[in-house]
């Protein structure tokens, strides 16, 4: 085989072990950004542990279907690229969305979240959910009203029984 192919299924593989591993995956249209707007992102993403890269299309449809993604290939069409989050399934959505809010040429095509291939609305909706200490916050607030609530209830009690 020639270098050129070799270096080709190389870079399938790889990708096809980085899809396997990965947690969340979103896949969208950069056409128009400019290179310090596309390092910008590069950037945010490797600070939270994630990655961006432009792949040729028929690797990058090679690859999903390799990985079990076979899906993935209908939205794989134009110039793409596929940002990778290895550790947290939200992160890499709420980045790329935030990032597509200030630059209104990228648009979200699709992606993969926790083995599962999902279109536009569902990495949008990933992307608007609050963050992990939110969440948590809201839950031990949930969690607390009723002891708070029944604490001031039995504090009144034994106030009108004195």
């Amino acid at each position: 085989m020639n270098k050129a192919i070799t270096r080709k299924i190389e870079e399938v593989n790889l990708l096809v072990d980085k899809l396997k591993m990965a947690k969340t995956v979103v896949v969208f249209e950069y056409k128009g950004l400019t290179v310090s707007n596309f390092t910008g992102l590069r950037i945010d993403l490797h600070k939270q542990n994630m990655e961006v890269k432009v792949y040729k299309n028929n690797i990058t449809r090679r690859a999903a279907s390799l990985a079990g993604f076979g899906e993935l290939s209908e939205s794989l069409v134009g110039p793409l690229a596929v940002a990778i989050s290895y550790d947290d399934v939200v992160a890499v959505a709420k980045t790329v969305s935030e990032f597509a809010k200030k630059n209104k040429t990228v648009v979200i095509r699709s992606g993969v979240i926790e083995g599962e291939v999902v279109g536009v609305d569902a990495m949008v909706a990933l992307a608007n959910l609050p963050s992990r200490e939110t969440l948590l916050t809201q839950l031990a607030a949930g969690l607390l009203m009723p002891v708070k609530e029944l604490a001031v209830g039995l504090n009144m009690l034994t106030e009108t029984q004195e």
